[in-house]
């Protein structure tokens, strides 16, 4: 199966065309993946309240969406090809200061929830959520709340205490992103391809993440990243 589709924004006609926009709450859902965003769909719309208006499958087709229509809420996956969801999410945060933004990830609270946050999304959903968890979550962000579990409450509690956080909750995104493909055991050149950055920026970010760690090498970065949960 493909990681991701092109062309895959759309805006959902058919529903918009009979919507009551006082009535119902409007999500944009962006995943590189059909399927899952498919399934969030499904369980997104079990609340007759709630309609899935629009998907795409990067972030360049989600600003265009965003521009060319209104939404309530937006959900975005972390890792999306190209400009990752992070990036996206700092983005929308421009181009729609208003949308409440909640971030969709197959990775742990512990990896991205703190740094979402800290960016602008409104709450932090993993993939493997029930659909009640899913509805409650954009019930909130609608209503101009946020949606934060327990956990993700205490760690952000201990960030503005001042209390000791993991190594990689220092790591700028691009660093956390290079972390996360050295884990993978992709090589530099690749790396730099991915990210569409040069092989001596990648190099240098390697240093800064082996400094932040306190790490001596590409094995013990995949054995950490394993351990912390960023690679799931």
């Amino acid at each position: 199966m493909q990681s991701h589709n092109r062309g895959a924004a759309f805006l959902n006609q058919d529903n918009s065309e009979h919507l009551m926009t006082d009535e119902v709450i409007k999500v944009l859902l962006v995943d590189d993946h059909a399927m899952v965003r498919n399934g969030v769909q499904r369980m997104l719309e079990t609340d007759s309240k709630i309609r899935v208006l629009g998907q795409a499958a990067n972030a360049n087709e989600a600003i265009q969406l965003v521009r060319n229509a209104k939404f309530d809420v937006a959900i975005i996956d972390v890792s999306l090809p190209g400009k990752n969801g992070i990036e996206l999410l700092k983005t929308m945060r421009v181009e729609s200061p208003k949308l409440p933004v909640l971030m969709l990830s197959a990775y742990s609270e512990e990896v991205y929830a703190i740094r979402s946050i800290k960016n602008g999304a409104v709450g932090y959903l993993t993939k493997d959520s029930e659909a009640v968890v899913l509805v409650s979550a954009v019930r909130a962000a609608a209503d101009g709340g946020k949606y934060i579990t327990p956990t993700l409450a205490e760690k952000l509690a201990e960030l503005l205490t001042g209390s000791a956080r993991s190594s990689h909750q220092m790591l700028s995104d691009r660093e956390l992103e290079v972390l996360k493909l050295i884990a993978q055991g992709e090589t530099l050149n690749v790396i730099a391809n991915k990210m569409h950055l040069s092989p001596h920026t990648v190099t240098t970010y390697r240093a800064r993440i082996l400094k932040k760690t306190g790490l001596s090498g590409n094995a013990t970065l995949a054995i950490y990243a394993r351990e912390t949960g960023i690679l799931n």
